[in-house]
C-alpha cells in the first residue's frame, strides 16, 4: 500500500490533489505544531496584476497543534466569495469551481482542519479521485521526523511512500530501508492552460484551474513525469 502524508492546506493547488491520486491512502498530518505564515488557512489566486493571498482568519497560540487551530467567527464566507469572483468570474466554468468550494465550507467548520479536509474531499470528488483521506491525530503517534512516520508506516501496514520533493534533504533513507518501506518523490510537472491573463501562474489554487478548464481539470492536474524512486526493497 503506498502512502502520503502532508497537513492540510486551504483551497490548495493541483499538485497536491495529483499527490492525493497517486496513492493508496492519504494522511493528514496535522498533530504537528502550526506554523505561522503556511498554507494551512491561506492560498493564492489570480489577478491582472498578480498573485494575492486569501487567508482564513484562524484563532491560535504559540506552540499549538494545527489539529487545534479554530476558525474565527468572522463574515471570511462572504469575503472569500467576493474574492473569488473578482479573481475568477469572468472564467467559462466560475459556477463549477463556486460550487465545489461552497460544498466545501458548508456545514460546521469550527476546526482549521475540518474545514480543510471538507473542502478538499469536495474537490476530490469533482475530479473523480477516489483515495481514502484519514487523520494522523487517532494513530497516536511518537518521535520525530522520520521515525514518527515509521511509526505511523506500521500502524496502518504501509510498503510504500510518497514524499513531496523537499523532504529529502532530512528524510532518513537508511531507515527506510531497514524497515523495508518503498520511498518515492512526487514529480509536479504540469501543462499549461488558459488563464484570465498573462503572465500563466501554476501553483495558485486548484480553483483556477476548475474555472478556466471544467472537467477538462481531471486530465490536466496529473503530472507529465512518473514519481522518482529512491529507495525501492526487494521483500
Amino acid at each position: 500500500m503506498k502512502v502520503g502524508v502532508i497537513q492540510s492546506n486551504y483551497i490548495p493547488w493541483r499538485g497536491y490533489f495529483d499527490f492525493i491520486n497517486s496513492v493508496d491512502l492519504f494522511v493528514i498530518y496535522d498533530d504537528v505544531q502550526y506554523s505561522k505564515g503556511s498554507w494551512r488557512n491561506r492560498n493564492q489566486l489570480k489577478f491582472p496584476e498578480g498573485p494575492k493571498w486569501i487567508t482564513l482568519p484562524v484563532k491560535v497560540n504559540l506552540g499549538m497543534m494545527i489539529n487545534e487551530v479554530t476558525v474565527k467567527e468572522l463574515d471570511w464566507k462572504k469575503q472569500h466569495s467576493d474574492l473569488l469572483t473578482q479573481s475568477l468570474g469572468k472564467a467559462p466554468f466560475f459556477d463549477d469551481a463556486m460550487k465545489v468550494w461552497e460544498k466545501g465550507i458548508s456545514g460546521e467548520n469550527k476546526f482549521l482542519t475540518d474545514l480543510n479536509i471538507n473542502i478538499t474531499k469536495s474537490i476530490c470528488d469533482y475530479l473523480g479521485i477516489k483515495t481514502k483521506i484519514v487523520r494522523s491525530e487517532p494513530y497516536d503517534l511518537s518521535g520525530t521526523k522520520t521515525d514518527r512516520l515509521m511509526n505511523l508506516f506500521k500502524k496502518i501496514g504501509a510498503t510504500s511512500y510518497l514524499s513531496g520533493p523537499a523532504a529529502e534533504s532530512y528524510l532518513d533513507i537508511e531507515l527506510f530501508k531497514a524497515n523495508n518501506i518503498d520511498l518515492y518523490y512526487k514529480k509536479y510537472t504540469y501543462p499549461v492552460y488558459d488563464q484570465l491573463s498573462e503572465p500563466f501562474l501554476p501553483a495558485v489554487s486548484i480553483l483556477d484551474l476548475i474555472a478556466n478548464k471544467g472537467k477538462e481539470a481531471i486530465d490536466l492536474y496529473k503530472s507529465s513525469e512518473p514519481d522518482t524512486a529512491k529507495v525501492i526493497c526487494k521483500n
